[in-house]
């Protein structure tokens, strides 16, 4: 199956949801490159960024899901080849 590279950003202002969040990265980690997070402790937030090579539906389920948790959003970026 064709995949892709992506980066998930993933911006939590729910710390709640971190559980979660890990919980669902650990259930496509054979796609995940890395990932890095940053706390914000200034705006309370914490930004994650998640570099991923997989199929499409799998980058769009992941990011789906991630997005609807409470206090979290995400937004995907796909390079061109």
């Amino acid at each position: 199956m064709e995949t892709r590279v992506a980066v998930i950003a993933i911006i939590v202002e729910n710390s709640g949801s971190a559980e979660a969040i890990n919980a669902l990265l650990h259930e496509s980690g054979e796609y995940i490159i890395g990932r890095m997070g940053v706390p914000y402790r200034a705006k309370g937030v914490n930004v994650i960024s998640v570099a991923i090579d997989a199929p499409q539906n799998v980058i769009n389920t992941l990011a789906g899901k991630i997005g609807r948790l409470e206090g979290v959003t995400a937004k995907t970026v796909y390079s061109a080849v």
